[in-house]
């Protein structure tokens, strides 16, 4: 028997001790990203990348993207895919470790989208109902689901969307504030999200722009959300989550990291995926992230440009003390 609304509130809430999440990004919210957000907040929900449940079903010895330290909890695993027997047998698998099953029904990218998986199922609110059923049978974790504000301007759904994932079994729940249509573009209609917090019973995180603290507060005054999910906004600034929780905690801004914290950080991380996957690996896997750490720093083009082409590790450490010396 499905358990009521306040049950289901009761369990989840257990698990979210803080109104701050990590958002999952694929490629970027792997195990050392995890890891370091959890160095600096202990408190907040932690979510993995992506998990094509195609993907783990075929590759059942596969764990790098599975890796759990047990400082993670509490985390979330966040799954994809539009055969419910396939996500629950996947969430049935990632129980032993998740704190939450939470379903990804909002990427947007092209070949997500294509697969009928991800924002897609948004258009299909039946199949999504099917698989948030299936899910919720197969685990004993609470439930979320993450979505948009529609596919298109034109398909607006979120509201109605979000009433039957509650009815399906949802017990969290988590908006990005675009349509599928707009991707990454424009900005986050916060404003949105209230009329879908007005609708359900269960938490809902808003996602989508909350890059600074003071984003935060205006997205949660806006949204009337329970909560922010933060994804983009971590890059360059792993501490960002704990700036926030500290803030919704105690009233009090701490200052952003500055460029020489930022350089430390960079070099922890650069190292801690070393370990991970290799220097040569990990060197590669990293340049994504260079732009964002030296965001804002004059001349942040030109260093960017010398450290994408660099696969030395000591020259890369001898050039983040150059640009920081630069900008003394």
């Amino acid at each position: 028997m499905q358990q009521t609304q306040p049950q289901q509130n009761s369990r989840v809430l257990k698990v979210l001790k803080s109104k701050v999440a990590l958002a999952p990004m694929a490629g970027i919210t792997d195990y050392v990203l995890r890891s370091m957000i959890r160095h600096y907040c202990p408190e907040c929900l932690l979510t993995t990348e992506m998990i094509s449940s195609e993907f783990l079903a075929q590759n059942r010895n596969q764990t790098e993207i599975l890796m759990l330290d047990n400082s993670h909890h509490p985390i979330s695993y966040q799954i994809c895919g539009h055969k419910p027997f396939m996500m629950a047998d996947a969430a049935k698998r990632l129980s032993e470790i998740a704190d939450i099953i939470d379903i990804n029904m909002g990427c947007p990218v092209r070949k997500v989208v294509c697969g009928h998986d991800g924002s897609a199922l948004m258009r299909e609110p039946e199949l999504a109902y099917d698989i948030v059923q299936a899910v919720k049978e197969s685990t004993d974790k609470p439930v979320s689901v993450k979505f948009r504000l529609g596919y298109t301007a034109q398909e607006m759904n979120y509201v109605e969307f979000g009433q039957k994932m509650q009815q399906a079994g949802a017990e969290f729940i988590t908006i990005h504030a675009r349509t599928r249509a707009q991707m990454y573009s424009g900005k986050a209609d916060w404003d949105k999200i209230k009329a879908l917090k007005d609708s359900v019973d269960v938490p809902v995180f808003a996602n989508g722009d909350v890059v600074s603290v003071d984003s935060a507060i205006e997205c949660l005054e806006k949204s009337n959300a329970d909560g922010v999910a933060v994804g983009r906004g971590v890059l360059g600034d792993p501490t960002l989550l704990y700036r926030i929780n500290h803030y919704l905690n105690t009233g009090e801004k701490i200052p952003a990291p500055t460029l020489k914290e930022k350089i430390e950080i960079m070099k922890q991380h650069l190292k801690e995926e070393i370990e991970l996957r290799s220097e040569r690996i990990a060197i590669k896997f990293f340049r994504k992230f260079y732009p964002f750490y030296i965001s804002g720093v004059p001349n942040a083009s030109k260093y960017r440009g010398v450290l994408v082409k660099e696969d030395n590790y000591q020259k890369l450490l001898e050039y983040f003390e150059y640009i920081l010396r630069e900008n003394s």
